[in-house]
């Protein structure tokens, strides 16, 4: 047994002098990030907000005469304007739809009016700062918008933006604000820097092994708080055999240490480390909602006299994208939005990619009546669709939910509802959930995802249903633990501090030699 407390005690130490910091970081990073969100964006709100109205007027091309023009057969399509024109964005062609010319790169010029337009100030306080062709700090993901011109704005704000060169459009808009919150919180907290995500593998690893080094820490401080307490002794607080820093250090652990364990597992189960929550469960394909791939020939021209009807009482229109739901054409049709307070985006807590967002703002127009579609596709006929495309698989459960459940939720409720969830028995178990105002899948959730819902987030964000719409009873309860917990990791730092330092000095006096007394000097 007292080998076994040695050991503990030593591997304990020794590990806590090595992750001490990072637990320090991790805590405070955390709390950052429950208030300032993850990395800058530009958010399709403001996006949306900023773009100037479609001139409809001044279209001369049809979507098919567009796709002609980029020598596509089709593929996603999209109307909006560009560089104060209007323009069809198809596959990844940008084609004016006045002329019928197809954009090229824009130059820096160019792209420096784009920015100041969309910042909506002179182009005397847009400063080009130059062209990136590699993602950095804050363009990691953006790789496909390559190359991106990078522009400085005098402001009080600090603001920068990154304009595409063959988009010509605004892709990313950064603060100082913004920055710096990324800076204290998502980057140091998930290892975010430019260099490391560079190389994707490796930063993988990082993260794995030093949160399971970190579950071991917390394992080992548990084990100690209970093989180092003095039962025998008739006082709770007598049996704690520590005084000073470390004291402080066993009470802060034994209280918040259960907390800090399943945190940093959890943590670690994020990366979802080999694999172990990966499963491919059921594929419902797009063209069982959709029928097809989008046919362009079935839009007409955009007449403006028959648009000023369907309009009317409406905002402009800022956005049309071309789609097919159910075997029919429609237009998709944001129109314009006016942010009357800062946009808050929430982190979705879930494990699983949730892909529906609530637009208010958007309407669907049926391509061959320009009727307006004012209610929701059909949960049967949905369903149905869904079963015929995977005819093998039977229904356990089909139900069109009012309210979150406990695997698709949004605190600010910015995921749609309705929500239909259809439950299948395939082996994986997998529910689907579809938007049925577009007719879309947002989440698809297998039985091991449901799992990894529990504990990872359930662990790492408790984003437990009794307080977790409970603001502020929620903050209070977490803030307290992450406070407990990054008190602890930093009583832990200090005390390896003072370890390393009484070490090097102990090393330093060992290696000094000793001096000689001078009565006995050789004369």
């Amino acid at each position: 047994m007292v080998w076994f407390r040695k050991a503990v005690i030593l591997s304990h130490r020794y590990l806590g002098i090595a992750l001490s910091l990072l637990f320090v970081v991790w805590f405070a990073s955390g709390i950052t990030m429950m208030y300032a969100g993850g990395m800058p964006r530009l958010i399709p709100d403001e996006r949306l907000e900023r773009l100037a109205a479609l001139d409809l007027s001044a279209i001369r091309l049809t979507p098919a005469e567009a796709a002609q023009k980029a020598e596509v057969d089709g593929g996603p399509a999209t109307l909006l304007t560009i560089m104060d024109r209007p323009a069809y964005r198809v596959s990844s062609f940008t084609v004016f739809a006045d002329t019928g010319e197809v954009l090229e790169e824009v130059d820096a010029k160019q792209a420096a009016t784009i920015a100041s337009r969309f910042m909506k100030v002179p182009e005397s306080q847009i400063s080009h700062l130059g062209m990136i062709t590699e993602p950095d700090q804050w363009t990691i993901g953006q790789s496909r918008q390559m190359p991106l011109y990078k522009f400085q704005v005098a402001d009080s704000a600090r603001t920068q933006l990154y304009v595409s060169a063959w988009l010509a459009e605004v892709t990313m808009i950064t603060t100082r604000r913004s920055r710096t919150l990324a800076w204290l919180g998502t980057i140091p907290h998930w290892f975010y820097f430019s260099a490391l995500r560079a190389n994707q593998p490796l930063w993988y690893q990082i993260v794995v092994w030093t949160s399971g080094l970190g579950v071991v820490l917390a394992l080992l401080g548990l084990v100690l708080g209970v093989t180092q307490y003095r039962w025998s002794r008739p006082r709770p607080t007598s049996g704690i055999p520590y005084s000073g820093w470390m004291r402080w250090h066993y009470i802060t652990g034994v209280i918040f240490g259960v907390f800090t364990l399943t945190w940093v597992f959890s943590g670690m189960l994020s990366m979802e480390p080999y694999g172990w929550a990966t499963q491919p469960g059921l594929q419902i394909p797009r063209e069982a909602f959709t029928g097809g791939a989008v046919d362009l020939t079935r839009f007409g021209a955009m007449e403006p006299g028959r648009w000023a009807r369907v309009m009317a009482g409406r905002e402009a229109i800022k956005e049309v994208e071309f789609l097919r739901i159910h075997d029919e054409p429609y237009y998709g049709v944001r129109t314009a939005r006016v942010l009357t307070e800062p946009w808050r985006r929430e982190r979705l807590h879930q494990p699983y990619n949730v892909s529906g967002r609530l637009q208010g703002n958007r309407i669907f127009v049926h391509a061959e009546t320009l009727a307006v579609r004012d209610r929701p596709f059909g949960a049967d006929a949905i369903l149905a669709r869904m079963k015929q495309a995977v005819p093998d698989v039977p229904v356990v459960d089909a139900q069109l939910l009012q309210e979150y459940d406990s695997y698709y939720y949004s605190r600010g409720n910015q995921t749609p509802l309705p929500i239909l969830r259809v439950k299948f028995a395939d082996p994986d178990q997998t529910w689907v959930y579809v938007d049925p105002e577009v007719s879309q899948v947002v989440a698809r959730i297998h039985r091991l995802d449901r799992v990894e819902r529990w504990i990872y987030n359930g662990l790492h964000s408790l984003d437990f249903s009794f307080w977790y719409n409970r603001r502020p009873l929620w903050d209070i309860g977490v803030l307290t633990l992450m406070l407990g917990g990054l008190a602890s990791s930093a009583i832990g730092l200090w005390l390896g501090i003072r370890r390393v330092r009484r070490g090097v000095k102990d090393v330093a006096t060992s290696l000094t030699p000793a001096s000689t007394p001078a009565y006995n000097r050789p004369a």
